[in-house]
């Protein structure tokens, strides 16, 4: 079977740290974290109330109320960002064959915020008060629902849903399509919106986030032996995704190509990585592999880097143990220790950043990374950007459950 090759033509994205590419990317150079207390609710009872959300960002310039109303937050930001990618490619989808154009979108919980809403009228209003809209708000799969109906788009169309992996599940699973013939292009990308106080309530009883909230912008720290947990996120992105030819056929700007993609499960722990690191190490092998290219060609990765104890080391070991000596000279670094975990829509966030070093010859910093783990030994760019021509890149994503992915870049050269 022939293989296609399969190019990033556009992106868009909300994010805590800016909702245009350009903004999102200098406030990244910059170091600037936008992570703060919390305000969507009242976090005075939580263990941890900091949190990177969205702000800045009137739905309604995007969204009729009427229609923004049966939408969760987690859509709004799916039905926004892929609206921005689109408009980032100048893609004119009326004039494309839309039944070989789809969506693949990924969210590790959905419309968190709706189902919270809704048991609350339940439990006191009664069953018969419950919204009709309930359940297709709040499913996963509604948001590349929206998307393809929006732009009448009647190609493949489902959600991917693995915790942290979500988005770059989807990212692959799009690519995989185009590459073996079945689509001419995708939206591909992932949103989520869990800062509500079910799900910051939920994560602080796992231990898992951080409680430095008197320095919001220093809880982030990834691979600093002083971290605590994660801060968690909101958000949303998407790729537009492109065969080559056809993207050429439109004179499109081609930011990146896909090349390769590794999924790997770590079969030990609902939440733990496998402490040898082996799941992400294989994902990052093969994606390699699958890009036909050697690991001494890697020029840079952006980490999952969650600034949790245990991936942060377990990450360290799999990139020692997937890239032998060249681990010691390639640059890493953490996009998380300035936006916080955007769980299901990490990956796609964290793909517009390392997409943004290809074009720009320049690696972001790894904020807050002043105190690194002697665990932690890895170049993981520290307090200020890298000039670097970036060729090849992966991205990596690891989520609950053990699901691994990891995306490889490669910069495109007419």
């Amino acid at each position: 079977m022939e293989m296609r090759r399969v190019v990033v033509t556009g992106m868009g994205l909300v994010s805590p740290l800016g909702q245009d590419i350009d903004t999102y990317w200098k406030n990244l150079l910059d170091g600037k974290s936008g992570i703060d207390k919390i305000s969507l609710f009242d976090p005075g009872q939580f263990d941890s109330k900091i949190g990177g959300e969205v702000k800045e960002l009137n739905i309604e310039d995007y969204i009729p109320r009427r229609e923004a109303r049966r939408m969760d937050r987690f859509t709004h930001f799916a039905v926004i960002s892929a609206q921005k990618a689109v408009e980032h490619s100048n893609i004119d989808l009326e004039a494309v064959d839309r039944e070989q154009f789809g969506v693949v979108w990924g969210s590790g919980i959905g419309g968190m915020l709706v189902f919270e809403q809704e048991c609350k009228v339940l439990f006191e209003r009664g069953p018969r008060r419950v919204s009709p809209f309930m359940i297709p708000m709040l499913i996963p799969d509604i948001a590349p629902g929206h998307i393809s109906i929006k732009y009448g788009l009647k190609g493949i169309n489902y959600a991917t849903v693995s915790a942290c992996s979500s988005s770059a599940h989807a990212i692959g699973e799009a690519f995989h399509h185009i590459r073996s013939g079945r689509a001419l292009g995708m939206i591909a990308g992932g949103s989520e919106a869990p800062i509500t106080q079910m799900g910051v309530a939920g994560f602080c009883s796992l231990k898992a986030l951080s409680t430095r909230n008197d320095e919001p912008q220093k809880a982030s720290r990834p691979f600093d032996k002083d971290r605590d947990g994660f801060v968690i996120g909101e958000g949303g992105g998407a790729l537009i995704l492109e065969e080559l030819e056809h993207a050429k056929a439109r004179n499109a700007t081609i930011y990146a190509e896909i090349t390769g993609v590794g999924y790997t499960g770590d079969a030990y722990h609902i939440t733990a990585p496998v402490p040898d690191g082996g799941g992400a190490k294989r994902a990052m092998c093969i994606a390699i592999q699958d890009g036909g290219i050697q690991a001494d060609q890697l020029d840079y990765i952006n980490a999952h880097g969650t600034s949790t104890q245990y991936n942060d080391r377990t990450e360290t070991k799999a990139i020692k143990d997937a890239l032998g000596e060249h681990a010691g000279r390639i640059l890493i670094s953490s996009t998380k220790s300035m936006i916080g975990h955007l769980l299901g829509a990490s990956g796609v966030a964290e793909s517009i950043a390392t997409i943004m070093s290809m074009n720009n010859s320049k690696v972001h910093p790894t904020a807050n990374l002043e105190n690194p783990d002697p665990d932690c030994d890895l170049n993981y760019v520290p307090l200020k950007p890298v000039d670097k021509e970036v060729n090849y890149a992966l991205c990596n994503s690891f989520g609950f459950g053990g699901h691994n992915v990891s995306l490889l870049f490669k910069k495109f050269i007419a």
